[in-house]
């Protein structure tokens, strides 16, 4: 498939994730198109060598596995991104009235986002939500197509130092605009149960986020960029899946995992510091009828790729990054370093991965912070404190990350697809920390 085609398909991707559930529910219809056999983490787990299985976690973190035949060397490669993004939650109660007839939105910050980007944008609300069914409770989907929301800026004859930096009040200045009056209250939840087919009163309790729904784009004279909304870290998630979908290696089991609440820590039950990898890899390791030492053998021996988006350099802020350890757009797939450990990337593991990409001809970059810079970190060293494996760091090069709408390079989705498909197609056989070998 073409770059183009490609990165068309990473912005539809995107345009159906609108919050975390409705990522992880975009995973999933592209397993169920493959045949993918859904497990339940509630029920036992029959697993059977060549078949292929994915299981969920609160609806908004996934594991997929493909089972090979040959498994004399049991071992897993793994590849995760997560599914969340920087917006805001709404509050449980959720309208504010005034002043006049005004109805407001009350909401709080998830994640690190880049508040002036909110401002004056067509907004949705997106989520999940608990409804009571004649005694039985389910989670709905829920993603209004429809521009519902808009923060307002104050016009700088208000402020006239606004261009001069303004220190933003989430509880004051990132408030939404819902009605300027035509809306009443309770007719947030009136909205939200017509929308459902529901009574407003089986409504018990809802996880919205707001959606920022300018669409993606490709754009530049020579169709060099894309930008969207959620580029930090559906990308991720959309290259990883797409390579897991293509590879195949009969050797091992190969993973794939989508974990959500990276943006606020990770320390969830359905975050990459739960136990959720564990638990599936050791319940794989015991239906196969594998023992308690042969999955400390078979992590021993396993790999992960951690996969989040990098920074690239700025055109107006080049001193921002390192003078060398820098990556650009277009340029290849990057491997992020910290001596602090944030992110997991050693010579061990870099070089398993730096191999891959030579044989799948995909360029790499590498990127760390200044060194009087503290940089950000990810899902990848977090997840090790429950399964610790031999790892690395790597992303795709992006401006503007925790913006509501970011920018990357329209030939990296390809980059990153290809170098994870070569991942997913070979067999890696890692002998301690000495030495390894890739067939």
């Amino acid at each position: 498939m073409k770059h183009i085609d490609l990165s068309n398909e990473l912005i539809n991707f995107i345009n159906k994730s609108a919050s975390m559930f409705h990522s992880i529910d975009t995973v999933q219809s592209y397993l169920d198109k493959e045949d993918f056999i859904e497990l339940n983490e509630g029920e036992t787990w029959n697993i059977e060598k060549g078949k292929n299985y994915y299981t969920t976690r609160n609806g908004s973190s996934i594991i997929a596995f493909k089972v090979g035949n040959n498994l004399e060397n049991l071992h897993y490669q793994i590849s995760a991104a997560h599914s969340d993004s920087p917006t805001y939650k709404v509050k449980s109660v959720p309208e504010l009235k005034g002043p006049g007839e005004y109805l407001k939105i009350n909401i709080e910050g998830y994640g690190g986002m880049i508040d002036s980007s909110w401002f004056d944008r067509p907004l949705g609300l997106a989520g999940r939500v608990l409804v009571d069914n004649g005694g039985k409770v389910e989670s709905r989907l829920f993603n209004i197509d429809k521009d519902i929301l808009i923060i307002p800026n104050v016009a700088i004859h208000f402020n006239r130092k606004i261009n001069d930096g303004y220190k933003y009040n989430k509880q004051v200045d990132l408030i939404p605009l819902f009605s300027a009056g035509k809306l009443k209250k309770g007719a947030y939840n009136e909205m939200i149960a017509k929308e459902l087919e529901v009574d407003a009163d089986d409504i018990l309790a809802k996880d919205l986020y707001l959606v920022n729904r300018q669409e993606g784009k490709v754009w530049g004279y020579d169709d060099e960029f894309i930008s969207s909304p959620k580029l930090d870290n559906l990308q991720s998630t959309f290259i990883g899946l797409k390579a897991f979908i293509e590879g195949n290696n009969d050797k091992s089991i190969n993973v794939y995992a989508s974990f959500d609440n990276e943006e606020v820590g990770s320390n969830t039950k359905q975050g990459a510091l739960s136990t959720f990898l564990k638990d599936t890899l050791k319940r794989i390791n015991g239906s196969l009828g594998f023992n308690e030492e042969d999955y400390y053998k078979s992590i021993a021996k396993s790999f992960m790729i951690s996969c989040d988006n990098a920074h690239a350099v700025h055109p107006n802020h080049p001193e921002m990054t390192d003078d060398e350890n820098k990556a650009f757009m277009n340029k290849g797939v990057v491997i992020k370093e910290s001596a602090n450990q944030k992110y997991t990337s050693d010579a061990f593991s870099q070089g398993i991965f730096k191999k891959i990409c030579k044989e799948a001809d995909v360029p790499v970059q590498h990127f760390s912070n200044r060194s009087d810079a503290q940089g950000g970190s990810t899902l990848g060293n977090l997840s090790n404190i429950q399964v610790s494996l031999h790892q690395v760091d790597i992303g795709l090069a992006q401006l503007a990350m925790h913006s509501s709408y970011e920018t990357g390079g329209s030939m990296d989705t390809l980059y990153g697809i290809k170098a994870l498909t070569k991942f997913y197609n070979s067999n890696i056989l890692i002998d301690g920390a000495n030495k390894f070998e890739i067939e």
